[in-house]
């Protein structure tokens, strides 16, 4: 069914994964600032966008999956491309009949220029400012820091551990995944691995050193539930860092092909240790992010560095 939209909706585009979509919402909530009386629409798959409608950061949902026509029509709304750089998202924006389209330039459509060395959440909170929006890192959070359903990181919580990535240059090899979840089993704690159905392997083989396999075993919401209540969530670049971020829950992130200036984490420093062994000064360097290979620069973070990291986190007030 196409959605009739009218004057007084705001249809955005983000039709991407779980990180993108979070990553994503210091500028829907500058818009919804900006323009109260309006209704946000988001165009985005069905989880991802439930899960932040449920989380009250939109208002509507247009269920779409990548570049695919949306199905929505009207007039005198305003469309905004938070999807990326391209013609394509434009123009499929375009084709709603918006009265007014925002997005970074590109061919055939105006707009403020793309920065390529930009972190992801300031990209976007650049965009929506010239429509008067007002936003920044600290509006990434799904839940306040402190609040009195957030764990205490010494002595209540699992810890949680997510493996996998979509694409294998962004898996830290399982091989060392095993020694650092087999150590903090030793430790004594309640170590457990989530992922995706087709991960179950992964999480299979970490529970053979001692880990709960939940792989497979959740929906969207129930792994955010999981990280919110964790000690501390390990993670490659993926959505699932991304949420620990959005919960305020201490983590451990291993980057490789994407520096993360890019992508890291963008608030609370103190929560969030980053591992990455790659240049920053050599800003023209980014690895394959959708590579069959392990990253040169990921396969560089050693097992002693992520367990030395998820200690400290872990004895740290």
């Amino acid at each position: 069914m196409t959605r009739e939209l009218t004057g007084s909706d705001v249809l955005v585009l983000r039709a991407l994964g779980l990180g993108d979509l979070l990553t994503g919402v210091p500028a829907l909530r500058g818009l919804r600032r900006c323009l109260p009386d309006r209704r946000l629409v988001l165009a985005a798959p069905a989880a991802i966008g439930e899960f932040l409608l449920g989380h009250g950061v939109v208002d509507e949902l247009l269920v779409t999956n990548g570049l695919e026509p949306l199905q929505a029509k009207g007039s005198g709304h305003l469309a905004v491309d938070l999807h990326g750089n391209g013609p394509e998202s434009r123009q499929l924006l375009a084709d709603t009949g918006p009265e007014d389209l925002l997005g970074f330039a590109t061919t055939g459509f105006p707009g403020p220029q793309w920065v390529r060395h930009e972190h992801e959440v300031l990209r976007w909170c650049r965009l929506v400012a010239t429509w008067g929006a007002d936003c920044g890192p600290e509006d990434l959070r799904l839940r306040a820091r402190g609040a009195p359903d957030a764990p205490d990181a010494r002595d209540s919580g699992p810890v949680l551990v997510h493996p996998g990535a979509a694409f294998e240059a962004r898996r830290w090899p399982l091989a060392r995944w095993r020694p650092v979840v087999a150590a903090l089993v030793d430790e004594g704690f309640d170590v457990i691995v989530t992922g995706g159905a087709d991960e179950r392997a992964l999480g299979a083989a970490l529970a053979e050193v001692g880990a709960s396999n939940r792989c497979g075993a959740s929906t969207l919401e129930e792994l955010a539930e999981l990280v919110a209540s964790a000690r501390v969530v390990l993670s490659g670049d993926t959505g699932t860092a991304h949420l620990a971020t959005a919960f305020a829950v201490r983590s451990v992130v291993l980057f490789g092909p994407t520096p993360p200036a890019w992508w890291g984490p963008a608030l609370d420093p103190d929560l969030h240790t980053v591992l990455w062994h790659g240049d920053a000064a050599a800003r023209d360097y980014v690895g394959d992010p959708h590579g069959e290979v392990v990253d040169p620069t990921l396969a560089r973070v050693t097992v002693e560095e992520v367990l030395d990291a998820t200690r400290r986190l872990l004895t740290t007030h």
